[in-house]
């Protein structure tokens, strides 16, 4: 099987359709049992395209740390999110795509085209777009996207564990490990989980049936 290398094909079919301004959209935390949905959109400028850039989850902490300084400081981007509250509101895909919206609608210039990672177009999204499905893993736009999303999302996780200690979301960024697992039995429901997630909505149920 072929390893997947993001490039800049994508970006150059649209710049050849006349589109200008293409970014990468991107979301990150659609799994986790706790903590926001984040996105991101990034326009990559033609010419300072940081090197190593890759679907997030394919690089090591230290390497997307240090992409995500490089794409700060040559990139134009916006990062958003979809709230817990949101998130139990509307569905995750929903709240996912409300963040990848406002990721959007945050670039200091409107885009002319966006690149979606995966394989629905957010509703809310009204300008040319294409989905790509693993885009992550194909489009140097998204790529970057990714990472920024990953570093925002887990480092928002990493100050919530300093205020509910012993969910280890300093490491598992709030996804359902082991270890977080046994903590909700143990610990309960934060206003920060997912209620609509059914491991946090059986705990929840349980605590009703004991208190009855």
């Amino acid at each position: 099987m072929t390893k997947l290398v993001p490039d800049f094909s994508f970006e150059a079919s649209a710049h050849d359709r006349g589109f200008l301004r293409v970014a990468g959209v991107d979301e990150v935390g659609r799994g986790p049992l706790a903590g926001p949905v984040t996105a991101a959109a990034v326009v990559l400028t033609v010419g300072n395209i940081p090197s190593g850039l890759n679907d997030s989850k394919a690089l090591t902490a230290r390497k997307r740390e240090a992409l995500y300084e490089v794409i700060l400081n040559c990139a134009d981007i916006s990062i958003a999110h979809a709230s817990v509250e949101e998130i139990d509101e509307l569905n995750i895909l929903r709240a996912s795509h409300l963040a990848m919206e406002r990721a959007v609608a945050g670039l200091t210039n409107p885009p002319d085209h966006l690149l979606i990672d995966g394989n629905m177009t957010p509703r809310g999204l009204t300008c040319s777009s294409e989905t790509i499905i693993k885009g992550d893993a194909r489009s140097v736009s998204i790529s970057a996207a990714s990472i920024i999303a990953k570093i925002t999302r887990d480092r928002i996780m990493v100050d919530l564990a300093q205020q509910f200690p012993g969910y280890g979301w300093e490491t598992n960024a709030g996804y359902p490990s082991k270890s977080h697992r046994l903590a909700l039995q143990n610990l309960g429901v934060t206003p920060h989980h997912r209620r609509s997630f059914k491991p946090v909505h059986n705990i929840l149920y349980q605590q009703e049936n004991v208190s009855d």
